[in-house]
């Protein structure tokens, strides 16, 4: 059994509030839920975390480095703007699967870069609140098949 972290950053403790029409009608609490639930299902711990804070988001991925077999990260703008936590997750060992609701490549031209994809083993955008689902099993995979070798 591995813990995985999810950390989620500015304004998503408004989804299911803040623009609907672009992130859909489920909270934070809906999506944390239902990623405990495929956690569980799979074998492994998940430790949710959500802050507008970039020093928390940041105190969290040095936490995993001592705790954490995989980090599922979505920065919010701060993929767009932070050196800082992209420096802390390149300082962690362990597995990084970024996730977006939206297609940010579909949205304002400051929203095509992120400075966390070139730290992630996968980038997940567009796919809803489902982009979790799909980094949380893959990070699975990884692990299990990593415990394998």
């Amino acid at each position: 059994m591995a813990t995985i972290f999810c950390i989620n950053g500015p304004n998503l403790n408004l989804l299911g509030k803040r623009q609907p029409e672009v992130y859909g009608r489920e909270t934070l609490a809906d999506v944390e839920a239902r990623l405990q639930r495929i956690a569980g299902e799979v074998g492994h711990e998940l430790r949710c975390h959500q802050s507008n804070r970039e020093y928390e988001i940041i105190d969290w991925i040095h936490e995993a480095r001592e705790t954490a077999g995989a980090i599922l990260i979505n920065p919010g703008a701060f993929s767009h703007t932070s050196i800082a936590i992209l420096d802390a997750l390149n300082a962690y060992d362990g597995l990084v699967f970024e996730v977006h609701i939206s297609n940010i490549h579909r949205r304002e031209e400051f929203r095509h870069h992120s400075f966390v994809s070139g730290r992630a083993e996968g980038v997940i955008a567009g796919f809803g609140t489902k982009g979790y689902d799909f980094a949380l099993l893959r990070a699975a995979e990884i692990i299990a098949a990593n415990a394998r070798s």
